[in-house]
């Protein structure tokens, strides 16, 4: 099997659930890391002959990816903010909107010995991207999920950064012996009955735990979270929160509920309303 009848394979067979554009997507991904190539390399090696183990391995790829299984868990890993996370059925798949949000956070917060809360870490990718990129910041993640706790000390691990990883539940966080400069956290903001219109790579694989809030309480885990930010950060303190656009009063009104301050709404590169972010201030 050459490069180009690998690359023809794919489209043949993934042609009625995926479009053009993704599937060939999908092969450099497979090839940086089946192959270990660069995307020039499937170009200037169109018609090489693969080494003999690739057209099974291919196979058993095409195979899942037919079963809507994301390419992320198939491979292990995933694509954040520069660097490989590794990711398994326990966490959710990282989505570039909270990029996003790792780089509003560096942003506007220039300083240095930040302390860093992630609440709901998952694989760690927000707690250890922030690790990585802000000055001697102390950052811990937390997560109720051992599972997902192994990865993301995997993650750290692999990625030589230090983080504190706390297995705690959202809807029970308790006060720190240290107060915090900043809190952040993606939690389950996705309503029951909005299912319907999602896709089933997503219903079929990722944590419904890490996804879902009843439709009878969409502040589930923003109201603990807004409580518990009012307490432990310092004056002056930071919540960075990604939510559902459906829900961005909602969630303005939950923080100035629970008296913090300068509550702002932010949108993502595709002009939806899914980031909030509010300061601790002394009155």
């Amino acid at each position: 099997m050459t490069t180009r009848e690998a690359i023809s394979l794919m489209r043949s067979e993934l042609q009625s659930t995926c479009d053009a554009r993704e599937i060939d997507s999908m092969a450099r991904v497979i090839m940086e890391e089946v192959l270990l190539w660069q995307p020039v390399d499937i170009v200037m090696r169109d018609g090489e002959e693969l080494p003999a183990f690739f057209p099974a391995k291919l196979q058993e790829i095409i195979a899942r990816l037919k079963r809507n299984e994301p390419l992320q868990y198939i491979l292990g890993k995933a694509r954040f903010h520069g660097h490989n996370f590794a990711v398994t059925p326990a966490t959710l798949i990282p989505r570039p909107e909270t990029e996003q949000l790792v780089d509003m956070i560096i942003d506007q917060n220039p300083g240095s010995d930040l302390m860093v809360l992630d609440i709901g870490t998952g694989s760690g990718c927000i707690a250890i991207s922030l690790a990585r990129a802000l000055k001697f910041a102390q950052v811990t993640g937390t997560d109720i999920s051992q599972q997902a706790l192994t990865v993301a000390r995997q993650n750290a691990s692999e990625l030589k950064t230090r983080v504190n990883f706390v297995q705690q539940d959202i809807t029970h966080c308790t006060p720190p012996l240290e107060m915090w400069d900043i809190i952040v956290s993606n939690p389950p903001y996705i309503t029951m009955s909005e299912q319907a219109g999602m896709e089933r790579n997503v219903l079929d694989y990722e944590p419904h735990s890490a996804l879902f809030v009843p439709d009878t309480d969409p502040m589930l885990y923003y109201r603990p979270i807004a409580a518990y930010a009012s307490r432990a950060l310092k004056n002056g303190g930071r919540l960075y929160l990604e939510i559902n656009r459906a829900m961005v009063q909602q969630v303005i009104n939950t923080l100035q509920q629970a008296g913090l301050k300068n509550v702002q709404a932010f949108t993502d590169f595709n002009g939806n309303n899914r980031f909030v972010t509010a300061i601790k201030k002394q009155d």
